[in-house]
């Protein structure tokens, strides 16, 4: 019984403390696991589309209306212009993988940035998402902003 606890802390500090388990050399695709109060699981579908360029999933994480930033140009959209903007982009930019590289929670507020590598070439993306009722969380805003360098 000892040892199941101590498996199970080692296996709880590996979840939490993402590099606490291993180390990557240079980024690649990864979701987090649901941690044991659920702070994070909303992003693992979301991460999951990211890689995949799936915007008709994604966007069934969207609000009604939410601001979207690609690249360079800024808008306030419904559901479907984002999801449209996305289609596009990924049409453009086939992505390669996806890294998280931060996520923050407050109450019913989710915020996670991370590295796409897409087209060759390196974005950053911060998803915010809240969440009105329950555990529903939608995306309220969603940045695409290209970096400086690729992998």
């Amino acid at each position: 019984m000892k040892k199941v606890k101590q498996i199970l802390c080692l296996l709880a500090m590996a979840i939490a403390l993402p590099g606490f388990a291993q180390v990557h050399a240079t980024p690649v695709a990864r979701t987090y696991t649901q941690s044991p109060d659920g702070d994070f699981a909303v992003f693992n579908s979301i991460t999951k589309y990211l890689i995949a360029g799936d915007a008709a999933s994604l966007s069934s994480w969207f609000a009604d209306n939410l601001d979207v930033t690609v690249i360079s140009s800024t808008r306030n959209c419904s559901r479907n212009q984002a999801r449209q903007i996305l289609r596009t982009f990924f049409g453009t930019y086939t992505p390669r993988s996806f890294d998280v590289t931060h996520k923050a929670s407050e109450s019913n507020k989710k915020y996670m940035i991370g590295l796409l590598n897409a087209g060759g070439e390196l974005f950053e993306v911060t998803i915010y998402a809240t969440s009105s009722a329950g555990d529903t969380y939608k995306i309220q805003q969603l940045s695409i902003t290209r970096q400086a360098g690729a992998y």
